[in-house]
Order: structure tokens, then sequence, then C-alpha cells
């Protein structure tokens, strides 16, 4: 049995990098088994102090930080060495080789990837237009989305589209529904957004829809769930992209983020052409 691990995040600003980074660095390691806790706003040497003191309490501890300004780095970096805590900074040596690539100084300013700028700005204006144009939503604005998602029910269009519209795309997403027509709009060639299917395998589709009917309580529901009829919806969808030469994205065993990374590499390229 694998020992368990007692993991301290520790950032000078909402944490939101660090627990990514460390979302990727576990996926890498399958008996990787530890509690996780997580300081944020962490900007004084007393801060550091507490921490440690907890620390010092566990075993197998392991410390990440990302905290950009130096003398609080090295003040935890001294205090680590003294209990032989492990510690890693996932920021530090990258931004010292940035600023001698760049011939810059950097600012060593905690949050100042959230500052309000026109990137900010233009990231709230995409939630907003994403949210209210989820699930075939206002299809009149079709030519003011940046991407337009396509796909039969439970196929990730609306997380889909949330995970971009905080990457500041503006998305809408539009059911595919039996015997329903998809609006004229889309089917001309001078529509300026950049459209993707979504499909996924059939018999993993059922078993999604079985779920999410069972949460309902709703037994009504027999064609949403009949895999006959899900082989139908997929195909008659995959001949619908093929038939307007939209793009697509088979979504069976991607996550929203990889699912969303392609659909921004498939848009980068229509914007490019």
């Amino acid at each position: 049995m694998s020992e368990k691990y007692n993991v301290f995040l520790i950032s000078d600003s909402t944490g939101e990098t660090l627990d990514r980074i460390f979302l990727s660095l576990k996926s890498q390691f399958a008996n990787f088994e530890y509690n996780k806790k997580e300081y944020v706003f962490i900007r004084t040497e007393q801060q550091i102090d507490k921490i440690i003191s907890e620390c010092v309490n566990f075993d197998n501890t392991i410390i990440l930080y990302t905290i950009v300004e130096t003398k609080l780095a090295k003040y935890l970096s001294l205090k680590t060495d003294e209990n032989k805590i492990p510690c890693f900074g996932i920021l530090g040596n990258l931004i010292l080789t940035f600023s001698k690539l760049l011939n810059q100084k950097a600012s060593h300013k905690p949050s100042a990837q959230h500052v309000l700028d026109e990137d900010y700005y233009k990231r709230i204006e995409a939630i907003q237009f994403t949210m209210s144009h989820d699930d075939g939503k206002k299809t009149e604005d079709l030519d003011q989305s940046d991407i337009i998602l396509l796909g039969v029910s439970r196929t990730g269009k609306t997380p889909t589209s949330i995970y971009l519209s905080n990457r500041g795309y503006k998305t809408m997403n539009i059911p595919l529904v039996m015997n329903q027509e998809i609006p004229n709009r889309l089917k001309t060639k001078e529509i300026k957004p950049c459209i993707v299917g979504l499909y996924t395998d059939a018999e993993r589709l059922s078993d999604i829809r079985r779920n999410r009917v069972a949460l309902m309580k709703d037994a009504n529901l027999p064609t949403y769930t009949d895999l006959d009829s899900i082989k139908k919806e997929v195909e008659d969808s995959k001949s619908l992209f093929k038939k307007y030469s939209w793009p697509t994205i088979d979504v069976t065993r991607k996550s929203i983020e990889e699912t969303a990374a392609a659909i921004i590499k498939i848009y980068d390229i229509k914007k490019n052409k």
C-alpha cells in the first residue's frame, strides 16, 4: 500500500493557477494518495509561520507554492529548509528565466493576472453572452457569436460553451432535435461564427441519458433513452455536419478541456484563413 502525503498549496493570490498545476501533476501518478490543504492570499511572514506550524504536525508533507514576491518566497524556502519539509516553487525559476530572456525586470506583483484590463472585460462579456444564449436561446443573435456548437442532447454543449466563454469566446449552443429544423441562417455560407458539430458514441450516450432520466425520475421519455433512436439521432447529426461541411469533434472520451482545446484550434484555423 502506498504512503499518503499531505500536500499544502500556498498562493499569494486566488490559488487558481496553483490548483490547476497540481491537478495536472497528480494525474501523472496513478497511486498518489494525498490530503490537500489550500492557503490563498498569503502575503506576510506571519502567515507563513502559521502554515509551517501546521505542517510540522504531519508526516509526508509536501509544499507547493506560487509566491511572486521574492523576499516572501525566500522566507518560505528558509523556513521549510529549517524544518526539512520538501518545498517547490512553481513560478520562481520560470519568472527568472523569462526576465533574462525578455531583458526585463519582473514586477513580482501578486494577482497581476487578475487586473481589470480589456481581456478581463472581454471574458465577462463572453460569459454573459454564452449564458443568455444557452440551449438554442436567442438564435437571432447567431452572427454575434464567435463559436456555435451543435449536437444532440447530452453531448456536452453547455459545459463546453461555459468553458470557452471563460476563455473569452462568445459561444452559442444549439441542440439538434429530431424533426426540428435548424435556423436557416446556419445554412448560409456567409455566416461568420465558427460552427462545430459535437457527436458521441450512441451506446455511451444512451447510458448518460438513462442516468439523467433516473435523476429526473421521469419514465415518460422512451425514445430519449432508446438505443436505436439514439443511433439514428447521432447518424442524422453527422449527416447534417457533413452536408454543410462543418468540422466535427467526437467527444466520446474527451474531457471538456480537451474538447474546448480542439474547438479553439478549429476557430483559429478559420480565423486565419
